[in-house]
């Protein structure tokens, strides 16, 4: 079943190409993106209600691990 989102795909291409962006220019490596992208993820959600924050890291980490595509090769 896929998931609905209520962002339309111009919102979430715009803000994902701008993110893409900011990384090729600073010319980061993997490691250093994911952890800057950990820390921005780590912000977000301390940014939420303490009583949400453990519901929202459980969601993400599932829909991450479901995301990673397992036994590929990343080219």
């Amino acid at each position: 079943m896929p998931i609905v989102s209520k962002y339309n795909n111009e919102q979430f291409d715009a803000l994902m190409n701008d993110l893409i962006t900011a990384l090729e220019k600073h010319k980061a490596p993997v490691d250093l993106s994911l952890m800057v992208l950990g820390n921005l993820t780590t912000n977000i959600i301390n940014g939420m209600a303490p009583a949400q924050r453990q519901a929202i890291t459980e969601k993400y980490i599932q829909a991450l691990t479901a995301s990673v595509d397992h036994g590929r090769d990343a080219h």
